[in-house]
């Protein structure tokens, strides 16, 4: 076990949230038809407020504190909330589009001591990552702002949605990467909007593109050790936890909302009426997430990949239940595998949504496996033995 998974593990066990994500607005300065934010300034967090509730973040044992958005860099406090976190002593990633990052705006995040840049780039070519982001020269922009966050020796890490618009792209963004010495993850996730809109999930790559993702080496490494047919679950795996979010980890949106991740937008209480630890430790919404473990799903208990899905409890609590399945990590768990899920045998959904049985296991290399190893939501580490 690695020592991130140990910490993860003792800080689910211990109630820690050793991981918060804080937003700092919902303003942006480009529009990614895939964004699940609403742009719009509807009150956020002052610097006060902010300044006030990183050191409650850091009393409760907050170790890693991420700065996003929208775009965090638009807040004219940006710098000072930054240098605040910082002198709290937290490990500080930061998610921009880097569009605003010149040679001296890197040279300070290098001083302030950030730990690394997350970068969300979507194609090697100017004509589909500027359609994504809806901003003429945004590509140009960012990979500018990627040059001088290297030339500083900041750790960037560029990131990629794919979706049906840049699906052809991938290779020329991990190669891109390669070149301006950022790691490289890529992602087929596109999630529902935070207030509940769907119509954003039309951008998902089609399920009869998954198989060729998950047998990409570059992407998977490899594919046979992660492709094979799910081992049967066994106690260990009944009774783990569905994943960190809620246990060790947490979001606070610009207006001072809690919910258990980013991915999962349940309300569960606000840091400008109660401190963050009476929040985090008495929640009741909280509490429910933290009550479950995989043997309670009415579904998922019972499937073969219980054990090894990238299950989201966010993604299955937008499609209606945070104890149900999560659909697209049902595709994933097939797609990766050639093994249909619980849920997928449940509504007879056994098949690529295009084809029969027989055309969908064609599409699988080495009799019916695919790989997966993209950015996943990961199972929790197993307790030692």
């Amino acid at each position: 076990m690695t020592l991130m998974a140990e910490l993860i593990q003792k800080a689910c066990a211990l109630g820690v949230p050793m991981a918060a994500h804080v937003d700092l607005t919902w303003r942006c300065n480009e529009r990614c038809e895939h964004c699940y934010l609403e742009h719009d300034d509807k009150g956020e967090m002052s610097y006060e407020e902010l300044a006030a509730l990183f050191p409650q973040l850091a009393d409760a044992g907050t170790l890693f504190l991420t700065l996003s958005g929208g775009e965090p860099m638009i807040r004219r406090d940006f710098w000072d909330l930054v240098a605040r976190a910082r002198a709290l002593q937290f490990n500080v990633k930061i998610k921009t589009n880097a569009v605003l990052i010149r040679e001296a705006e890197a040279r300070r995040l290098r001083e302030l001591g950030v730990e690394q840049m997350q970068i969300s780039v979507y194609s090697h070519r100017a004509e589909v990552h500027d359609a994504v982001t809806k901003l003429p020269g945004s590509l140009a922009r960012t990979l500018r702002g990627i040059r001088a966050l290297r030339a500083a020796g900041l750790k960037v890490a560029m990131s990629n949605v794919m979706m049906r618009s840049n699906l052809g792209d991938r290779k020329g963004v991990a190669a891109m990467a390669r070149d301006l010495g950022a790691t490289y993850s890529a992602d087929p996730t596109v999630t529902p909007m935070i207030n509940g809109d769907r119509s954003v999930l039309d951008l998902r790559i089609p399920g009869s593109e998954l198989a060729a993702l998950f047998h990409d080496k570059e992407l998977v490494g490899d594919p046979d050790s992660v492709c094979a047919p799910p081992p049967p679950p066994g106690d260990d795996e009944r009774n783990a936890l569905p994943c960190s979010a809620g246990h060790s980890a947490c979001y606070i949106s610009p207006y001072g909302d809690v919910y258990p991740c980013i991915q999962f937008p349940l309300p569960s209480g606000n840091v400008r009426r109660q401190k963050f630890l009476e929040i985090w430790r008495h929640s009741p919404e909280l509490r429910e997430v933290r009550s479950i473990r995989m043997r309670d799903l009415p579904v998922c208990s019972s499937c073969a990949h219980l054990g090894t899905c990238t299950r989201c409890p966010g993604l299955a609590w937008t499609e209606g239940s945070m104890r149900g399945p999560s659909s697209a990590d049902c595709e994933k768990s097939f797609y990766r595998t050639g093994v249909p899920s619980a849920n997928m045998l449940a509504r007879g959904l056994v098949t690529f949504p295009s084809g029969t049985a027989d055309t969908a296991l064609a599409a699988f290399p080495a009799g019916g496996r695919a790989g997966f190893g993209l950015v996943q939501i990961a199972p929790l580490p197993r307790p030692a033995a």
